[in-house]
C-alpha cells in the first residue's frame, strides 16, 4: 500500500536565535529541510509529499528549493498554521477523505532514512499507528519552578518520541478533528491519537534522527555529515 507524507516546515524556530527559520538554515550546501524531502522521495512506499511551510517561504520553496532537488515524487506545497498541529491538519484536509497511510515528519529531522520511513508505514498498516522512538538512556529529574529536584523519574519503558509518525488516514484525521472540536493541543500527532483512544506502536529509530532545535544541534548535524564522507 502506498502512503502519503506530510513534511512540516512552517515553524519559526525561535530557540535557534536566527532570523532564518531553522528548517531553511544550511547544512553543507542544502537547507535542512531538503534532507527530509530527499529521504521521503527515495522511500518506495511514499507516493506523494505534502510540504507545509509558512507563507513567507512559499516562493522560495516553489521556485528555488523544489526545482533544485529534482525529487522523484510529486510535492504539493501548502501554507502552515499558527501551531504545528494546525499545519498537520491543513495537510490532512488537503488530502480529502481517503483510505491509506499518512506519514508525518518534522522537517528539522534531516537524518531519517528511507528504510525507517518504510518500516514505520508497514507497521502502521498492521496496527493503525506507528512512530519511531528511542529508549531513554539518561537519568530523568523532575524539578520545581526554582530548578530544585523534586524526584527522580524511573526511566523503565520510557521512550523519546521521534518522527515520522504514521497512521491510517481516517484515524489521524478523526483524532485531529476531535482535538480541534475540544480545544486540545498536543505536542505530537501520536498524543492526539492516544487521546482519541487509538493505540500507537513504537519502533526503534536512531540516535542520528535528531531534531535540530538549538544552535548546538547544528554542530552535531554537521559532524554527522562529515562522518559520512
Amino acid at each position: 500500500m502506498s502512503a502519503s507524507a506530510i513534511i512540516l516546515g512552517a515553524g519559526k524556530g525561535v530557540r535557534m536565535h536566527s532570523a532564518t527559520p531553522k528548517q531553511f538554515l544550511r547544512l553543507k550546501n542544502l537547507p535542512i529541510i531538503a534532507y527530509s524531502l530527499k529521504a521521503f522521495s527515495a522511500c518506495d512506499e511514499i507516493a506523494e509529499i505534502y510540504l507545509v511551510v509558512s507563507a513567507d517561504e512559499s516562493d522560495f520553496c516553489r521556485h528555488i528549493l523544489l526545482p533544485s532537488l529534482n525529487l522523484a515524487k510529486p510535492v504539493k506545497l501548502l501554507t502552515g498554521g499558527e501551531r504545528r498541529q494546525d499545519s498537520v491538519y491543513n495537510g490532512l484536509r488537503e488530502m480529502g477523505h481517503r483510505e491509506g497511510i499518512v506519514a508525518i515528519h518534522d522537517g528539522v529531522r534531516p537524518f531519517v532514512q528511507p528504510a525507517q520511513i518504510g518500516e514505520c508505514i508497514a507497521q502502521a498498516e498492521k496496527t493503525g499507528a506507528c512512530m519511531l522512538g528511542m529508549p531513554v538512556g539518561d537519568t530523568l529529574k523532575r524539578v520545581n519552578d526554582s530548578g530544585i529536584i523534586k524526584s527522580t523519574v524511573q526511566r523503565d519503558n520510557l521512550w523519546q518520541a521521534q518522527t515520522p509518525q504514521a497512521f491510517r488516514y481516517q484515524l489521524i484525521r478523526k483524532a485531529h478533528e476531535s482535538a480541534a472540536d475540544e480545544g486540545f493541543s498536543g505536542t505530537d500527532d501520536a498524543s492526539l491519537v492516544e487521546r482519541y483512544g487509538g493505540r500507537v506502536k513504537v519502533i526503534r529509530g536512531s540516535g542520528k534522527n535528531i531534531k535540530i532545535t538549538h544552535p548546538d544541534d547544528l554542530g552535531i548535524a554537521q559532524a554527522f555529515l562529515d562522518a559520512e564522507n
